[in-house]
This record gives structure tokens, C-alpha cells and sequence, in this order.
């Protein structure tokens, strides 16, 4: 494809998504129904997307300890998505600099870091309704996230994006359809995977456009396997299990051996791994990395 007509069609991708944004924002501080009191006996997300479901310790806890698992745990992966969000808007903030503010590319990463911000907000004010620590995304992760947002590169902002943000969508669209869950974890996931539609598309046809040559592909993989690595692994914080009475490191061995959470993990990342294999962002480079963090075979 030729640069003009590779220009006209970031443009169009551009305004049809800033058309999109104008029809359809959401304000998290009106339209989530924070003075909800949480329903008793309901869990707040899919109690097959808990690390430990199916394990002998799992069969161990009582239902209401499962349902306290549930909620630690999604307040976990929330302080993980607030993590890779703050990263995000660094990385798009350092994108829109270095280009034309006229544009409608850069409009539309502008409104993103505002749709980003909001979702960050809206992802602590919903650990803070559930009264649980925001468990974050460990020592190591956050100061690579830290490097991260520095030195970013192209392939890595919009594949790291497209991986973190897809494996959230696979998650809260079960989550948001599900109305046997906790009604505000369903609001706030009904938020996020309708304005993350749009990140994903920007950042897919972003990632798509970019053609690398084999020393910059192997690069690129290598990094690209250290954000699938380390953002995949610092979802469920260890820490959290000892809320159910579970030593930490006993929690986190079971996890690690479990088929189901493995299964699960693989399931949410299938789409986006095979965009990013599509990419050219999978290969010997990184495919061992992705294996590890349990998101293929």
C-alpha cells in the first residue's frame, strides 16, 4: 500500500471512531450506580475465570470464601488494567507529540488518553466500593512499565494495547452478560468493552499498517513477549489469597498448576495472540515467553 493512500486510511479509521466517541461516552462518576450495595450470594465475576477453580483448594473453601476469592481477584486484574492504562497514555501522549495535532489520528489518541483516564478512575472507584486493597502489578512489572512508557516503540505501544485490552474485553464481555454477577461489575464492564471496541480497532489497524523487516520482527517479538510475560502473570496478585486464608505462595502454586486457570488464560488471549501473530509479532523470538505466561500451548 502506498504512503498516501496508507495516510487516507488512518484518517478515515480516525473520524469514524472520533463520530463514534461523540455518539457514545460514558461518564463513570454519573453512570455507574456507585451508592449500589454489592448483592449477597452473588459473585463478581465468572467463578471459571478464578485462578484456583477446580483445585483442591478451591473445593476446600465455602461458598462465600469463593465469592470473596471473586472479588479480590477481580479487583486484582482491575489494578492491573489501571497499571497498563497509566502506561498507555504515556506511550499515546509520546505518539501524538512526535505528529500533526490537526489530524484526525491524533485527535482520536487524545480522546483515547480522556476515554483512558476515565477508566482509570472508574477502576479504582470500583476497588475502593469493594473494599479491597488495589493489589497491583508487583515490584518487577510496574518498574518494567516504568521503562516501558519510555522507550516504547510502535509495534510495542499498539501491540502492547491490543494484547492487555483484548484479554480485558474477552473477560468483561462474559462478565457484563452475566446476570447472575454482581450488578456494578457488570456496569463497569459494560463501560470499558463498549469505549475499549474503540481502542482495539485503532490500535489493530495501527498495528496492521506497520511492515517489519526480520531483524526489527525478532526485536519487536522480544519485547512484545516481555508484555505478554508480565502483564498476563501480574493479574492475580498472590497476595490476595490469604483474604480466603490461603498462604500466598500455596495459592500461587496451585494456580500455576492449574489446567482450568491455564485454559482460561488461553482462551481470553486466543484472538489477540493470532492478531499478533498476524502482525508478525509471534514467533521463535517470543513464542517461548507466551508458553510460559500460559496463553498458548
Amino acid at each position: 500500500m502506498s504512503a498516501p493512500h496508507s495516510l487516507r486510511d488512518r484518517e478515515r479509521t480516525a473520524e469514524r471512531l472520533l463520530a463514534s466517541s461523540a455518539k457514545l461516552s460514558f461518564d463513570p462518576l454519573k453512570d455507574v450506580d456507585w451508592a449500589a450495595e454489592p448483592i449477597p450470594g452473588r459473585y463478581y465475576c465468572p467463578p471459571r475465570h478464578l485462578s484456583l477453580y477446580g483445585t483442591a483448594l478451591w473445593d476446600a473453601l465455602t461458598e462465600d470464601q469463593r465469592i470473596e476469592l471473586s472479588k479480590h481477584e477481580t479487583a486484582s486484574v482491575a489494578s492491573v488494567g489501571i497499571w497498563f492504562e497509566e502506561i498507555l497514555m504515556q506511550m499515546l501522549l509520546r505518539h501524538a507529540f512526535d505528529r500533526d495535532p490537526t489530524t484526525a489520528h491524533v485527535q482520536y489518541a487524545l480522546t483515547e488518553i480522556a476515554d483512558e483516564c476515565r477508566h482509570s478512575v472508574m477502576f479504582a472507584r470500583m476497588i475502593s466500593w469493594m473494599g479491597v486493597p488495589a493489589y497491583g502489578a508487583g515490584r518487577v512489572a510496574h518498574n518494567l512499565g516504568r521503562l516501558l512508557k519510555a522507550i516504547s516503540t510502535h509495534s510495542q505501544t499498539f501491540g502492547g494495547t491490543m494484547y492487555v485490552e483484548e484479554i480485558l474485553d474477552a473477560f468483561q464481555r462474559e462478565l457484563m452478560n452475566d446476570e447472575s454477577l454482581q450488578p456494578l461489575t457488570r456496569q463497569v464492564s459494560r463501560i470499558h468493552v463498549i469505549e475499549e471496541a474503540r481502542h482495539i480497532s485503532y490500535a489493530r489497524e495501527e498495528l496492521m499498517r506497520r511492515r517489519l523487516g526480520p531483524i526489527r520482527r525478532r526485536y519487536e517479538q522480544l519485547f512484545i513477549g516481555l508484555i505478554v510475560y508480565y502483564s498476563t502473570t501480574s493479574l492475580i496478585n498472590p497476595r490476595l489469597y490469604a483474604a480466603v486464608g490461603i498462604d500466598p505462595r500455596t495459592g500461587r502454586a496451585a494456580a500455576r498448576r492449574n489446567p482450568h486457570w491455564r485454559a482460561a488464560k488461553v482462551e481470553l488471549a486466543a484472538k489477540v495472540v493470532g492478531v499478533l501473530d498476524r502482525a508478525g509479532l509471534v514467533g521463535r523470538a517470543n513464542r517461548w515467553m507466551l508458553r510460559a505466561a500460559g496463553v498458548v500451548h
